[in-house]
């Protein structure tokens, strides 16, 4: 099994956030927690799919990532792009900042 982390939309702006190793919600993948293994994913998965965070974030979800050098990538193009914010114009998202 590969490398996972948890993802989802942030409600008050959309953003995408992974689920950092204090449990709170952070833009950057890189402070994503990684799950390693069936067991620990389903765990994280749980973890942020609380009840009380329905207020909070929306469809939490595990994507593969790889661990490369410092830094956490995800395998999937779809997540690499959504980690990067819109490709068709750029002076929006993440790379605007």
């Amino acid at each position: 099994m590969s490398l996972q982390v948890v993802t989802a939309n942030r409600l008050d702006d959309g953003l995408v956030v992974f689920l950092a190793s204090d449990g709170s919600w952070s833009e950057n993948i890189n402070d994503a927690r990684i799950a390693d293994g069936k067991e620990a994913a389903d765990a994280l998965l749980a973890e942020a799919s609380a009840p009380e965070l329905d207020i909070v974030i929306v469809g939490p979800y595990l994507i593969d990532v790889e661990q490369q050098g410092a830094d956490i990538v995800p395998t999937k193009y779809r997540e690499v792009l959504r980690t990067k914010g819109p490709s068709v114009r750029e002076d929006l998202g993440y790379q605007a900042v």
